[in-house]
């Protein structure tokens, strides 16, 4: 019974945890990994993958290290998949940073200490509605018009074709 109760602990403290994650609270999806990881088995396929879940959100909250130590340690889990997996996201952390301008980088706004109903109208015109028409769609053709310079292009290219089969043929002919 108490273990069944720890099962459902860990389960929830898990999901809420991926859930945060994926909405971008970060350091609330911390707390609820470690939460989470702390009533796991940690040589479970669920306990590492709550661990790839944890180490993933260090690596969010700015934790590289405590991230890195934890791929580390993963990399030799006893399921193949954690392993495989944890290898791969090590090796992406440990790669050298390459440099780059800084008007090839897209600063991305933090929307963390939004609320839900905040998020819903950005990017959206809240403004009043005004009428307007709708773009005609561009009209497109499956060959380009061609003009008479374009054409000879083409007749010429199969003239030379043809007469290259045609020696070839002859030739054989010819010796046989």
């Amino acid at each position: 019974m108490e273990d069944e109760i720890v099962q459902e602990q860990l389960k929830a403290a898990y999901l809420s945890g991926k859930q945060a994650f994926e909405r971008g609270r970060y350091r609330e999806s911390v707390n609820y990994l470690e939460t989470a990881a702390k009533l796991m088995i940690p040589n479970s396929k669920l306990g590492g993958e709550v661990q790839i879940w944890l180490a993933t959100a260090y690596e969010a909250v700015g934790q590289r290290p405590d991230s890195i130590a934890l791929y580390r340690s993963l990399s030799r889990h006893p399921h193949g998949e954690i392993r495989k997996q944890s290898r791969r996201l090590l090796y992406i952390l440990e790669a050298p940073r390459l440099s780059s301008r800084p008007d090839w980088v897209v600063q991305i706004p933090d929307l963390a200490q939004l609320d839900d109903s905040e998020k819903l109208t950005i990017g959206r015109n809240t403004g009043p509605k005004t009428p307007h028409q709708t773009p005609k769609p561009p009209q497109f053709r499956l060959e380009p018009e061609r003009t008479g310079e374009e054409s000879t292009g083409d007749n010429w290219f199969v003239l030379i074709a043809f007469g290259i089969v045609v020696v070839i043929l002859g030739g054989m002919a010819w010796f046989n």
